[in-house]
């Protein structure tokens, strides 16, 4: 009959049916509310976690045609550069390019430390190679880290060569507060820069290479067959913009550098520190806005060139003796395994940023933070000498260049040159080209079965002056002492010891103020410290100064 149900239902069915009584009821209780409610949860929780981010901020305006500055905010604090870094990177690979020692088809070898890096990247495999073309593509677009390491190994021989090549480079083109440690700009405490560096490498770079600068204009690259987008969403929606690079990194921010040209003007501006992709790029409209019509619509500002490199060695008047070897930092290793996304601005997950080292102090990380014997030496200016070793005395000689780093696989007691009579010259030039020190600088093996007295360190300088390094005695500190930065020098140091005194005065005001001069990565620094402060004291001075953005470390002497 038709209209008649059936009496019974077998098992099988049952069980069908009760199934799809279950999953309807599900359905019906979760409803779009309650599905509305758990996203609305989740959104909350991100913009709580996003209304407590704030990353230190810089920015600075710069009239490419005059080389004057429009605007500026900390434009020399030190940040980290995140994949800003890839601009460096670029420089070196578009140089070689120039020379005609690369071809834009030339094949990149492709290896396993290469394609180990954390997204964002290509997904490269070792044994593969990436055409040079291809690398420059995925650099300026998807800012990809394997991409970038890529061209380090195979211009530099291996990654941490190529960054000391990168901090040459910068020291060269006047980048006088940027030093690099990867090619990517993967996490790492030691890689800092400024906001007035990125906007000279930015000038730099188009001057240099308007060729190849073109490349940062590129909307999006496809690779086997998947494209990928610029992140730089300027590019084709702010009228002028032309490139050039976005950057990310949690401890940084949100990174840019933007150039711009309208009707004869040309702007380059940075913005570091970004709370997020959206509202530094609305920043930077504003900076463009603002001061685009204050820009000169003639080129009079001389194109910006690289320092001579020198060649031959010019002593300073420094000698550094290190208590003990300087480990290597632990907090250095690992930032180098952080699995980590550089979203370029593009809002995706975020670096596990470095702990225990301070943001910004160049020198802090793999150093042991222990005071050291520093022996001041007077030198009266006077000609360069280059006499050989045991003959007539180094005379010391000023520069406009800092000499060039050594690599960080030798050993820390080869940066401070230890001898027991007459000074001791080392060999120039050195880093990517093979330099490397004197041959007459006894082994570590010497060092340690006597302890002589301290001989000029070399590095490269010009126009001579007259310096006196700062004496520190071991015995002399007491209890608890703090390092408010390592600069470059005495005079940066002793007014980083005035700052962070005036704002962190109720803590330091009987605290002893003195600066330590140290020879690190071939770079002469000078760490500027309180001590004879109690532990309490130390930190309550650290966490005032942190406040207004001054790195402080404290440690017990």
């Amino acid at each position: 009959m038709v209209g008649s149900t059936p009496r019974f239902i077998s098992g099988s069915r049952l069980v069908a049916v009760s199934l799809i009584a279950s999953v309807a009821a599900l359905a019906i209780t979760t409803s779009p509310a309650d599905a509305r409610r758990h996203r609305g949860k989740a959104s909350i929780s991100h913009r709580a976690k996003a209304a407590h981010y704030s990353p230190p901020y810089s920015a600075i305006v710069v009239d490419a045609n005059s080389g004057k500055s429009l605007h500026e905010a900390a434009a020399d604090a030190p940040r980290h550069p995140a994949s800003l870094t890839k601009i460096m990177t670029l420089y070196l690979l578009f140089e070689r390019l120039e020379a005609g020692k690369l071809k834009l088809t030339s094949n990149l070898d492709v290896s396993q430390h290469a394609s180990s890096q954390a997204p964002s990247k290509l997904g490269l495999k070792p044994g593969q190679t990436l055409q040079v073309e291809e690398a420059i593509r995925a650099l300026v677009t998807k800012s990809a880290n394997d991409a970038a390491v890529v061209v380090a190994e195979n211009l530099g021989g291996d990654e941490p060569t190529f960054a000391r090549m990168m901090t040459k480079k910068a020291r060269l083109l006047g980048m006088k507060q940027t030093l690099y440690r990867n090619a990517s700009g993967l996490p790492n405490s030691e890689q800092i820069t400024s906001a007035r560096d990125q906007a000279r490498l930015g000038r730099a770079i188009q001057d240099r290479f308007p060729k190849y600068y073109r490349y940062f204009a590129t909307h999006t690259f496809t690779y086997k067959g998947k494209a990928m987008r610029n992140h730089n969403k300027l590019l084709g929606n702010v009228e002028g913009v032309d490139g050039i690079k976005t950057g990310y990194v949690a401890a940084s921010g949100f990174n840019l550098v933007t150039s711009v040209k309208r009707n004869g003007r040309h702007l380059v501006a940075v913005v570091l520190g970004g709370r997020s992709g959206n509202s530094r790029d609305a920043r930077m409209r504003e900076l463009i806005s603002g001061n685009i019509s204050m820009a000169s619509a003639q080129r009079t500002a001389p194109q910006i060139v690289e320092a001579v490199d020198p060649g031959m060695p010019i002593a300073v008047a420094s000698a550094v003796v290190e208590n003990t070897p300087l480990p290597k930092s632990a907090t250095h290793e690992a930032s180098e395994q952080v699995a980590a996304v550089d979203v370029a601005g593009a809002g995706g997950a975020t670096y596990t940023p470095p702990t225990v080292v301070a943001q910004g102090d160049a020198a802090a990380a793999g150093d042991d933070l222990r005071p050291i014997a520093v022996k001041t030496v007077r030198v009266k200016s006077g000609a360069l000498s280059t006499a050989p070793i045991g003959t007539a005395p180094v005379r010391q000689a000023a520069t406009a260049q800092p000499a060039e780093i050594i690599p960080r696989n030798q050993t820390e007691e080869s940066l401070s040159v230890v001898a027991s009579a007459g000074p001791v010259m080392a060999a120039g030039g050195g880093g990517a080209s093979g330099g490397s020190p004197a041959s007459t600088a006894p082994s570590p093996a010497q060092t340690s079965r006597a302890k002589p007295t301290p001989a000029p360190v070399v590095t490269a300088m010009a126009a001579p002056v007259e310096t006196t390094l700062a004496v520190l005695n071991d015995s002399s500190q007491h209890g608890w002492m703090i390092q408010v930065g390592a600069l470059e020098t005495q005079k940066d140091a002793d007014e980083r010891i005035a700052e962070a005194r005036s704002k962190a005065r109720t803590f330091l005001a009987k605290a002893k103020a003195f600066t330590e001069s140290i020879v690190k990565s071939d770079m002469k620094l000078y760490r500027a410290r309180f001590a004879n402060i109690s532990r309490e004291d130390a930190e309550a001075a650290c966490k005032t100064l942190k406040t207004a953005k001054i790195v402080c470390i404290a440690l017990k002497n």
